[in-house]
């Protein structure tokens, strides 16, 4: 069988992650890159490279698009993806307002178009198994959660991409999406935010440290702490090992899930789980659940190219990333008002 020809739009720091795995992966081949950059377009020799997206959908016909462009081009290049019937996977977030998002939903569900949101963590085996341990049970009923994403980016993250310092930049959109979603999909939706942010660090026009606290719709309670600008290993990609480009500390944990019954810390996936009667007079026995480390990114490429070839549905459809973004869209205006923002 051929391989699947996908096209990748923006040739920045993730748009440049999705054309190596392109070219490693046997089953695909880059066909082309579209970045409005020369120079972005000149370091990519040997793949087609596009000014304009619609100038590349006229002349290549790729089988699939990664739409890996700055957030505010989202919905404009998702929209002419879904025109000419082209499958679209799309970065987080979705788009930059609830409104573009659910235009670019509808327009996929009204085209019959695949559209897959790159919550790119979903296809983690790190995340599907301690999805597998709160779903059996063995944590009793969730009572808290506990996420912390704490790193520091370099000061050239931003002078690379200027964009990121300004409004629909800042590590709410760009990282805490991601956590949201991890959440969503390990506790399940989020009912109601509250949240306090501060950019005094960097002095962006963006903030660089947030405090959150979520309500999940099982009543469960969360707390989350955000920052960029921040000395810690304590993230995920520091912690998982699943990105080969960071180091690894792998005795610290971002998430720790509670329940009646014990609790989890992951990615170090230590389980801890009373003998007898849960009481905090009874010891908790500590295991480590067994975990195989993959890239997801490539995962998600591999399932990709299956929505594509018709053999798979989308892990993480449209719909899915429209819950995540209106719940991170969410945190966003519990910073603005200073007030619980309830989630629909």
């Amino acid at each position: 069988m051929s391989p699947v020809r996908i096209a990748v739009v923006g040739a920045g720091l993730i748009g440049r992650r999705h054309l190596g795995l392109l070219r490693a992966d046997p089953d695909c081949e880059p066909a082309a890159v579209v970045d409005p950059d020369p120079a972005a377009r000149a370091a990519l020799p040997g793949i087609p490279a596009y000014a304009e997206l619609a100038d590349m959908l006229a002349a290549v016909r790729p089988d699939g698009v990664i739409v890996a462009s700055p957030n505010r081009f989202h919905a404009e290049h998702v929209l002419r993806c879904l025109a000419h019937g082209v499958p679209v996977l799309v970065e987080k977030p979705l788009a930059d307002s609830v409104a573009d998002g659910l235009a670019m939903v509808e327009a996929a569900e009204s085209a019959g178009v695949p559209l897959l949101v790159g919550h790119h963590r979903r296809h983690s085996p790190l995340l599907a198994a301690a999805r597998a341990v709160v779903r059996r049970g063995t944590l009793g009923r969730l009572v808290a959660v506990q996420g912390t994403a704490l790193f520091r980016k370099p000061d050239d993250y931003f002078e690379r991409a200027p964009w990121r310092a300004r409004p629909g930049g800042g590590p709410i959109l760009i990282n805490l999406i991601h956590e949201i979603d991890n959440l969503r999909a390990l506790c399940g939706d989020i009912t109601g935010v509250q949240a306090t942010a501060s950019g005094a660090t960097r002095g962006f026009a963006v903030e660089d440290t947030a405090a959150i606290t979520l309500r999940f719709a099982s009543g469960a309670l969360g707390t989350f702490l955000l920052s960029d600008a921040a000395a810690s290993a304590r993230s995920w990609e520091l912690t998982s090992r699943e990105d080969p480009r960071f180091p690894r500390h792998e005795d610290e944990d971002c998430y720790v899930l509670a329940g009646t019954d014990g609790s989890l810390g992951i990615p170090t996936m230590r389980l801890r789980v009373y003998e007898g009667t849960p009481s905090w007079w009874e010891p908790l026995r500590t295991a480590v659940v067994p975990v195989e480390r993959e890239d997801p990114l490539a995962r998600q490429l591999t399932h990709f190219r299956a929505v594509i070839l018709g053999r798979q549905p989308p892990l993480v459809d449209g719909r899915q990333g429209l819950a995540t973004l209106r719940t991170t869209l969410a945190v966003t205006d519990a910073v603005r008002t200073g007030e619980q923002v309830e989630i629909g």
